[in-house]
């Protein structure tokens, strides 16, 4: 049971009297009991309750309303199911793997979505920023193994983790996993597998545990910094896919500066079948989405672009020969139908738990970000919790099918917007045309440039790379989250895809614990005919209240600023406590010496004390108000702060008092002893308003000054 407060302002008329209610709060062994109580109680509503929440399919699905939502569902997930197949094929090249797991991700990844998610809207699947995560992750335990990354071709019979292709060459490395020998391209995708698998595992641990908090953590600026300075990597990483180059992924930081002196230092081994392809294809892509900009009210679906563009080049590579005549690497050999699950390799696990933090972390931040965004645009809810386990089982369930990370995409997400989706029916929609894709027109992307995939992907990130231009309009609007985007991008872009996160995180929080230990310490004046009170560098014809200083600090008073919230008092009032009592403690010595001398001189004792008494100054003050309405809370330290305060200008003759302080404040105080025991002193030390205590302040001291004439 809390003590009861009661508040009394006595300056007011009539007095008014505030009394704080009584709470009744149950201790935490009691909370702990009734909810694990309520957890344990089994009962069919409840069984079915928690199998629908599990699975929101089965709310909404009965009510479907197939006339009003089919067409809408049918086309975008056509459309998206047009977009993600290319996308799906491109994005393998930045994650280190096969393109048909690009396929097999897309495709788990919409189903499993469909059964679990809350959002009616978002496109879950193949992302640019964790392909890349992925793919570094990939080639750093690649290298750490003993490939050779800069090794072009691939065993083609290596899908189900067997080596015979690898074996029978004979010069080609291998590494056993849980028993059998495994390949480059088997390594691989146990890795990117294993890593999915510890992600999901982390993702929906944070669900099951309410950990979905970690996200506030992540700022927009940040957010959009990190995802500036990937698409740099993202870039970067496909250059040499562009020019033709045989380079291998550079392991360890500073990927974007070795890769570009890479490229430089083997500029004259451009193929130029690649350059002339990759400048035609980005010609074509550009060109489609400007026109879809620019006549996005008149065009009801979005154009195909890539689509068209990888069906062309795939015709031209093919009947060109463009791989046999002039060495153009092709994506290869993709096979229809499925491989058979496996569980993902427990001896890469243990290696990959740290590779795995950032992964979910940045996967969850964005699908509940996006289907919360999504959501409060069309008009419905989503469950954040919900989210989070959706996404873990996004990952956990495909990782037996050898597939990598994904999260939401915006890019995707906002077509489907845009092309009238209704509901998630739309991604089983997007997820039988991958089907089709698996099981009957993967061959035909043998002849399909590597070139091509890497101009997909680098159009993709257009809208990232725009926000370059958005610096200068970030800096007016504020410094601070201009100076968080910069530094997260370049540490990204610079260092690396994980230590750019890190240093993200902790700069955006570095800048807001900045500003709580360098806060506004603001002077108050009185404006004009009211009990209003605002600070008087920001507003003009203000008055000062006579002997009365009313200072506001703008921060909650913790440890870390506690001296800088003391040294910001001591200037505005322009008195220190302990140099005005040694001061006066000086003058006064000085004093008596003096008046001895002449007492020893004239013989008059009585002389000495009124000289000593005239040392005593006036301060041209009598009282400090502080407002405590911009403090939302205060540690020990800070009551320990304002005790100090209180005593210190007690002793040169100036009252400390409290306005607008709220309930966690006044219990902190409380808690302790400011007020004194059993809070005697409360009514003369706290008030519910600023112009109360300056009352207050003027009457004790006009009815002290009284006393003083009449003694």
């Amino acid at each position: 049971m809390e003590k009861v407060t009661k508040l009394t302002d006595i300056t007011a008329a009539p007095s008014v009297h505030l009394e704080r209610r009584v709470r009744h709060r149950p201790t935490a062994a009691a909370v702990l009991k009734s909810k694990l109580k309520q957890s344990a109680a089994c009962s069919v509503p409840r069984v079915r309750s928690a199998l629908s929440g599990f699975f929101p399919v089965v709310r909404w699905l009965p009510k479907y309303k197939i006339r009003e939502y089919i067409c809408g569902d049918v086309m975008s997930g056509l459309i998206i199911g047009i977009i993600l197949v290319p996308q799906a094929i491109a994005y393998c090249l930045l994650a280190g793997v096969e393109p048909i797991y690009g396929l097999y991700t897309s495709f788990y990844a919409n189903i499993i979505y469909f059964l679990m998610g809350t959002s009616r809207h978002v496109s879950v699947g193949i992302f640019s920023l964790m392909s890349l995560m992925v793919g570094q992750v990939v080639d750093k335990h690649m290298f750490m193994a003993g490939f050779d990354l800069s090794e072009d071709s691939k065993a083609s019979g290596d899908l189900n983790g067997s080596a015979d292709a690898n074996l029978t060459a004979g010069h080609l490395h291998t590494v056993e996993l849980m028993g059998v020998q495994c390949g480059k391209e088997c390594y691989a995708i146990s890795t990117a597998a294993a890593l999915t698998f510890i992600a999901g595992v982390y993702q929906v641990l944070m669900a099951v545990f309410r950990l979905g908090f970690v996200s506030v953590y992540l700022s927009g600026p940040m957010l959009e910094g990190f995802a500036s300075g990937a698409s740099v990597t993202i870039l970067t990483v496909q250059v040499k896919y562009l020019l033709g180059l045989r380079i291998p992924r550079h392991q360890g930081y500073g990927t974007v500066v070795v890769t570009w002196i890479n490229v430089f230092a083997n500029i004259h081994k451009t193929n130029l079948c690649d350059l002339i392809t990759s400048a035609i294809c980005i010609s074509i892509l550009v060109a489609g989405k400007e026109i879809q900009e620019r006549y996005k009210d008149r065009l009801k679906v979005p154009l195909p672009t890539e689509l068209v563009v990888v069906a062309g080049a795939t015709l031209a590579s093919h009947f060109g020969g463009l791989n046999s005549k002039y060495g153009s690497s092709v994506s290869g050999h993709i096979p229809t139908g499925f491989i058979p699950p496996q569980v993902p390799s427990v001896d890469l696990m243990s290696q990959l738990a740290m590779d795995a933090i950032p992964l979910s972390v940045i996967s969850f931040a964005f699908t509940v970000s996006l289907s919360e965004m999504f959501a409060k645009k069309n008009g419905y809810t989503v469950r954040p919790n919900q989210e989070m386990l959706a996404i873990g089982f996004c990952n956990i369930i495909p990782s037996f099918f050898h597939c990598f990370t994904t999260s939401a995409a915006l890019a995707k997400t906002m077509v489907k917007d845009s092309t009238g989706c209704q509901t998630q029916v739309s991604s089983l929609v997007s997820a039988l045309v991958v089907l089709m894709v698996l099981l009957f027109f993967a061959p035909f992307f043998y002849a399909l440039q590597k070139c091509v995939l890497a101009c997909i992907i680098i159009v993709s990130l257009r809208g990232a790379l725009r926000k370059f231009k958005d610096i200068p309009a970030k800096w007016r609007e504020s410094k601070n989250d201009a100076a968080v985007w910069l530094v997260t991008m370049f540490a990204t872009a610079l260092i690396s895809v994980e230590l750019g996160l890190v240093v993200g995180v902790v700069f955006s929080m570095g800048c807001v614990i900045f500003k709580t230990q360098k806060p506004k310490v603001s002077l108050l004046g009185r404006v004009s005919g009211t009990d209003l009170y605002e600070d008087m560098d920001e507003y003009v014809d203000l008055t000062l209240p006579p002997q009365v200083h009313i200072l506001r600090f703008q921060a909650p008073l913790y440890y870390a600023n506690k001296d800088v919230f003391l040294k910001s008092v001591y200037k505005i009032v322009g008195v220190e406590p302990f140099l005005e009592m040694t001061r006066r403690r000086k003058a006064e010595k000085a004093s008596k010496e003096k008046t001895s001398r002449r007492t020893k001189a004239v013989g008059d004792k009585n002389n000495g004390d009124v000289v000593i008494g005239l040392v005593q100054r006036e301060l041209g003050f009598h009282t400090i108000v502080l407002d405590c309405s911009a403090i939302p809370f205060i540690d020990s330290t800070g009551t320990g702060a304002f005790k100090m305060l209180l005593k210190e200008y007690k002793e040169i003759g100036v009252e400390v008092l409290l306005a607008c302080c709220n309930t966690s404040v006044i219990d902190t105080l409380q808690k302790g002893d400011f007020f004194g025991k059993n809070d005697e002193n409360m009514s003369g030390l706290l008030f519910h308003t600023v112009h109360a205590a300056a009352l207050y302040a003027n009457r004790t001291c006009t009815a002290i000054g009284s006393e003083d004439s009449a003694m």
